[in-house]
């Protein structure tokens, strides 16, 4: 799956996922690791993982501080600027927009590849603004942001609600 071609908004056979970018499988291990507990070259330990409560929109900034904080200790902060811009949009989608908490999961591979994903509670999947109005509104550009600045990035459907996704590759 690796060397499939880039797609933008491809939908998958099964009709249960978008995507955009190559297919990646879902972020391994399990539990919280702060930043300072890693273990050098493990992957598993290279993971941030934060729950946040409904509507706890100031949350954003602390995922913001504690993802900078984070991707230094792991020795790639030049992904910082914009890992915290996607992040913050997907976060703020999460919380705003389906009335339930989030999870947020940050994890660099091997490959210094970053991967963040947040879950949600809902199965609606997000859509772009088709007001024509676009241009003057307020909000509703955050999946043109992830979109034109990820390396791939995607939705999945789970039993319980979807994964909004994105990657992001050391320049």
């Amino acid at each position: 799956m690796d060397g499939q071609s880039r797609f933008p908004r491809q939908r998958t056979s099964s009709g249960d996922a978008y995507r955009s970018g190559p297919a990646q499988g879902p972020a391994g291990g399990t539990g919280t690791t702060r930043p300072g507990t890693s273990a050098p070259g493990c992957a598993l330990h290279r993971r941030l993982h934060l729950t946040l409560d409904p509507a706890d929109l100031v949350a954003v900034g602390s995922v913001r501080r504690r993802l900078r904080t984070a991707l230094s200790h792991w020795g790639v902060p030049e992904l910082s600027d914009t890992a915290e811009l996607l992040s913050s949009e997907l976060v703020t989608n999460a919380l705003l927009h389906t009335g339930k908490g989030a999870v947020f999961d940050a994890v660099l591979g091997s490959d210094h590849r970053l991967r963040i994903e947040v879950q949600d509670g809902t199965t609606r999947l997000p859509g772009r603004r088709r007001d024509p109005d676009v241009e003057y509104a307020t909000s509703g550009r955050g999946l043109l942001l992830v979109e034109a600045l990820a390396d791939a990035w995607g939705v999945q459907l789970r039993g319980d609600g979807k994964v909004t996704w994105f990657e992001l590759a050391l320049p």
